[in-house]
């Protein structure tokens, strides 16, 4: 797997995690559970950090994924976009492919082949 895949899966994560800290209710509900939400500003430096690591470009188009879907990186470990679970065409599993940053042309979410 690429390095800029790897990066914008570890910066979906963060993002999530951020999400789920600064929402009131789901983090009332996780402190109920016995989690602890401390650490924002360490996520935010992490975050930062590995966003300066993605090139600019593909950095701003996860973020406008990001801003419009929770997941906007996934893996296909078969033959369907896991965001939308629409059939991919079977160009994508192309050995051409096989390395690069695919878009579903149904939602648009990125998509990478294991």
């Amino acid at each position: 797997m690429r390095e800029e895949f790897r990066l914008l899966i570890g910066l979906q994560d963060i993002d999530v995690m951020i999400k789920e800290a600064k929402d009131k209710s789901t983090s009332k509900e996780l402190q109920e559970m016995g989690f602890q939400l401390t650490g924002l500003e360490e996520l935010q430096k992490a975050r930062k950090k590995i966003a300066d690591k993605i090139p600019p470009s593909l950095l701003n188009r996860y973020e406008k994924l990001a801003d419009h879907f929770t997941v906007a990186i996934l893996p296909v470990p078969g033959n369907m976009c896991l965001g939308c679970f629409v059939k991919l065409p079977t160009s994508f599993f192309s050995s051409a492919y096989s390395h690069e940053l695919l878009t579903c042309e149904n939602c648009g979410r990125l998509l990478y082949i294991p």
